[in-house]
């Protein structure tokens, strides 16, 4: 099996992150529609959606062959400040000819087992066919303990082989409920990106990026099995690396 193909990108500044971000989904979405018919990708919260909804109206592209997904996705109304989804319906529905239907959501409704459950479930149905689904794109944020997804440093779902969307009932930052993709989604995708902007990421970013193999943090867990790995960094988030250089 190939190995993930790494590409640390060093960008003057966040707005060239942003212009960078936004062209590699530009692209890979094009290769996608004309592939497969149909582009997937897999959304989440944070400086990522800031910069997605920044970004992504002045694209080109068919957007009715979009389907959207969450990476992970908080327990919480869809009307409550913490809901991703609540992010991207306010700031991307509205600007781009994508229906509200093209978003897949979780039930926010149901016990955090069952609404993991029912989203694994909608993945599935997207992917028919794929015992394992693979998103062309999932678009990931890093915490500053490292956490991608809602998967963090200790808990036991880093070692979750079965599941493709697992639940979380004692998060260690709030809200304590969450709905997760778990490592084996994660890196069967044709392309997982980061994009970290600022000094306050930058002794995060190093540790991740530059570990030795004795602190496998979760963000330094994305290695896609035959995918493309991007990290796109501003200055200020890549100020401590020594490997990779402006």
């Amino acid at each position: 099996m190939a190995a993930s193909r790494k590409n640390v990108k060093i960008l003057p500044n966040e707005a060239k992150v942003v212009e960078t971000l936004t062209l590699l989904v530009e692209e890979r979405a094009k290769e996608a529609i004309s592939s497969r018919g149909t582009f997937t990708i897999g959304l989440s919260g944070g400086s990522m959606a800031k910069f997605l909804c920044s970004g992504l109206p002045t694209i080109s592209t068919d957007w009715s062959k979009w389907k959207l997904f969450f990476c992970d996705e908080r327990l919480v109304p869809f009307g409550d400040n913490d809901s991703t989804y609540k992010v991207y319906k306010e700031n991307l529905i509205g600007k781009v000819a994508l229906k509200l239907d093209q978003i897949i959501a979780i039930d926010p409704s149901m016990p955090v087992i069952e609404a993991a459950e029912d989203y694994a479930n909608k993945v599935k149905a997207a992917f028919p066919g794929n015992e394992l689904p693979c998103f062309d794109m999932l678009m990931l944020g890093m915490g500053p303990d490292g956490h991608t997804c809602s998967l963090f440093p200790g808990h036991k779902l880093l070692e979750e082989k079965k599941l493709i969307i697992a639940p979380i009932s004692d998060s260690p930052k709030q809200p304590p409920c969450r709905v997760t993709m778990t490592f084996p989604v994660v890196n069967n995708t044709r392309c997982a990106v980061f994009a970290s902007c600022g000094e306050g990421k930058a002794e995060m970013v190093q540790r991740v990026l530059e570990n030795d193999g004795t602190e496998l943090l979760p963000a330094a867990r994305v290695e896609p099995h035959s995918g493309d790995l991007f990290w796109l960094l501003d200055a200020g988030a890549a100020k401590n690396l020594t490997k990779y250089k402006l």
